[in-house]
C-alpha cells in the first residue's frame, strides 16, 4: 500500500500545482513495482470483439512508454508499445493526468492492472482507459487522475532507450500505430514552409512529403511549446508516435528534438513530359462492326513515356472547337510500343482477342465515324500530332476513313502538328482525293497493338 499512497500523494501534488498554473517542479520519488505481466499485447487485442469491453479479470500488461507530454504535444494520453525495439503492437492509454512524464517518462517500463479498465478500438487504434458514455453508447474515456495509482505502476527495471522503427510512407503498417517510428528524407510541403507548427489553441495538421511525392500528416497541438516555431524548409529525418484517424495516418512528435531537417530539399518531381516521338499510328472504323473502332498511338522512342496530362482531342465534322477529349493520365506508353484506345472495351476484346490499354466511352475521340479530326496534345498544350484538318469535314477528302482505316506509314517516326496526307494510307468506301476505295472489316483488315 505504500506505493499506492506515494503515487496518490504525488498525483494530488501535481493537481494542486497544475491548478496554480506552475508546472516547474521536481518529480516526486515513487517506489517501483515488482508486478509480473500475465497477458501480451496480442492477447489483449484478441479480447476485443467489436464492442467496448469492461475487463473483469486480474490481468497485468507490461509495456514501454514512448510518448511524453513534457512539451505539451500530448495531453492526457500515454502511448505504450510492447518492446523497446522492433515492437509488434502499441496501445493508447487514456488518463486524466497532466505532467504524466514526471512519473511515466519515455522509455519507462510500466505495468498496468487491467481489471476495471475499459478496452476499445477506434479504427486501427487500440485504446485502454476509463469509460465514456454518449447517447447510451459506451466507449473508452479518460481514467480519472485519482484512479491512475490503482492501475499504473513503474517497473523496477532500468530506463530503456526505446529505439524508433525505421519506416517509409509507402510501407506504413497498422501494426505500428501507437509506436515510436522514424522517417528519413522527409520535408514539409513547399506551400506550408515557414508557417507555425500549429495555430494558437488549435490542433493543426501539416503535410510532410518524401522525394517520391508520398505524403503523411504531421499533427501538432496549438498548446505545445513549439506551436509558434516555423516549419523548416530543409529535408531530413523525423521521429514521432504513429497515429491513425480513420484512413488518415498521422505523426506526432514529442519535442522539437525529434525533428532534424538539415539537408537540401528533394529535387523537383517532374511528372509532365513531352515528346515528338509519340503519334497516332492507326484509326479504325470497320464497315462490319462499329463497336470495333479504336485509336492506336505509337512511341518510336527507346524509352517509355508517362502520359500524365496528355490528351487526345476530337473535332467532329467541320467543328472548330473541341467536341470530345480523352485524358491519357495514368498511362505509360512503352518504348517502341503501341497504346490502343477503344470506346467499347468488351466488344473490342471479343473481336480482336485482347483487352485494349484504355477503355473509354462512345462518342469519344476513339469512336470517330471517319470524317473527324483528331489531335494528340502534350501536357503543355502543344499539338504533337494531328489527323485531319480542323474546320473541314472529312467527307470526300483525303482524311476520310469512313468504313475503313487510316494507317500511318511505316517510315514515319515522329508526330506532325500539320496534317500531311503523304504520311498516311487511308482506306474508305469512296476513294476520293487519293484515298483507297476499299472498305475494311474487323478483325482481319486491322492490326491494333502492332506497328506495321
Amino acid at each position: 500500500m505504500v506505493l499506492v499512497k506515494k503515487i496518490k500523494h504525488a498525483v494530488l501534488a501535481i493537481l494542486i500545482v497544475s491548478c496554480a498554473g506552475n508546472s516547474e517542479f521536481e518529480a516526486l520519488s515513487v517506489d517501483c513495482s515488482s508486478l509480473k505481466a500475465n497477458i501480451s499485447f496480442a492477447e489483449l487485442e484478441a479480447l476485443f470483439t467489436g464492442e467496448t469491453l469492461h475487463i473483469q479479470d486480474d490481468l497485468i500488461l507490461e509495456g514501454y512508454v514512448t510518448s511524453s507530454d513534457k512539451a505539451g504535444n500530448f495531453f492526457n494520453v500515454l502511448h505504450i508499445q510492447d518492446t523497446p525495439i522492433a515492437p509488434s503492437r502499441g496501445i493508447q492509454l487514456e488518463i486524466e493526468l497532466r505532467e504524466s512524464h514526471l512519473f511515466f517518462d519515455a522509455g519507462r517500463k510500466i505495468l498496468i492492472k487491467l481489471r476495471g479498465l475499459y478496452l476499445g478500438k477506434s479504427g486501427a487504434t487500440l485504446k485502454l482507459g476509463g469509460t465514456f458514455s454518449s447517447f447510451g453508447n459506451v466507449s473508452v474515456g479518460q481514467l480519472p487522475a485519482l484512479k491512475v495509482p490503482e492501475h499504473l505502476f513503474v517497473s523496477c527495471d532500468a530506463l530503456e532507450n526505446v529505439q524508433p522503427t525505421l519506416i517509409t510512407i509507402p510501407k506504413l503498417d497498422d501494426a505500428k500505430i501507437n509506436t515510436l517510428v522514424h522517417f528519413e528524407n522527409l520535408e514539409v510541403v513547399e506551400t506550408e514552409v515557414g508557417q507555425p507548427f500549429a495555430l494558437v489553441g488549435e490542433e493543426t495538421q501539416r503535410t510532410l512529403v518524401d522525394c517520391e511525392g508520398n505524403e503523411i500528416t504531421l499533427l501538432s497541438s496549438g498548446y505545445s511549446d513549439f506551436q509558434a516555431e516555423p516549419l523548416p524548409a530543409e529535408n531530413g529525418s523525423i521521429t514521432g508516435i504513429l497515429l491513425k484517424d480513420g484512413s488518415d495516418v498521422q505523426l506526432a512528435i514529442r519535442t522539437l528534438a525529434d525533428v532534424a531537417f538539415t539537408q537540401e530539399r528533394c529535387p523537383e518531381i517532374v511528372t509532365e513530359f513531352t515528346s515528338t516521338q509519340i503519334f497516332i499510328s492507326e484509326l479504325a472504323d470497320p464497315v462490319n462492326n462499329t463497336a470495333a473502332r479504336f485509336v492506336e498511338l505509337y512511341n518510336s522512342d527507346t524509352v517509355p513515356l508517362d502520359l500524365h496530362q496528355w490528351t487526345l482531342r476530337r473535332y467532329t465534322n467541320a467543328n472548330t472547337t473541341v467536341s470530345a477529349t480523352i485524358s491519357l493520365s495514368g498511362l505509360v506508353i512503352g518504348a517502341q510500343s503501341t497504346l490502343v484506345i477503344s470506346p467499347k472495351a468488351a466488344a473490342f476484346e471479343s473481336v480482336y482477342g485482347f483487352t485494349p490499354d484504355l477503355g473509354v466511352s462512345t462518342n469519344s475521340p476513339a469512336d470517330s465515324n471517319g470524317d473527324d479530326t483528331l489531335e494528340l496534345v502534350d501536357p503543355f498544350g502543344t499539338v504533337i500530332d494531328v489527323f485531319g484538318v480542323i474546320g473541314k469535314d472529312g467527307t470526300d477528302t483525303n482524311h476520310e476513313f469512313t468504313d475503313g482505316r487510316a494507317l500511318r506509314n511505316a517510315n514515319i517516326t515522329e508526330g506532325n502538328p500539320t496534317y500531311t496526307f503523304e504520311e498516311w494510307t487511308v482506306f474508305n468506301g469512296k476513294g476520293a482525293a487519293g484515298t483507297i476505295a476499299q472498305t475494311q472489316e474487323a478483325p482481319d483488315d486491322f492490326t491494333p497493338g502492332e506497328r506495321d
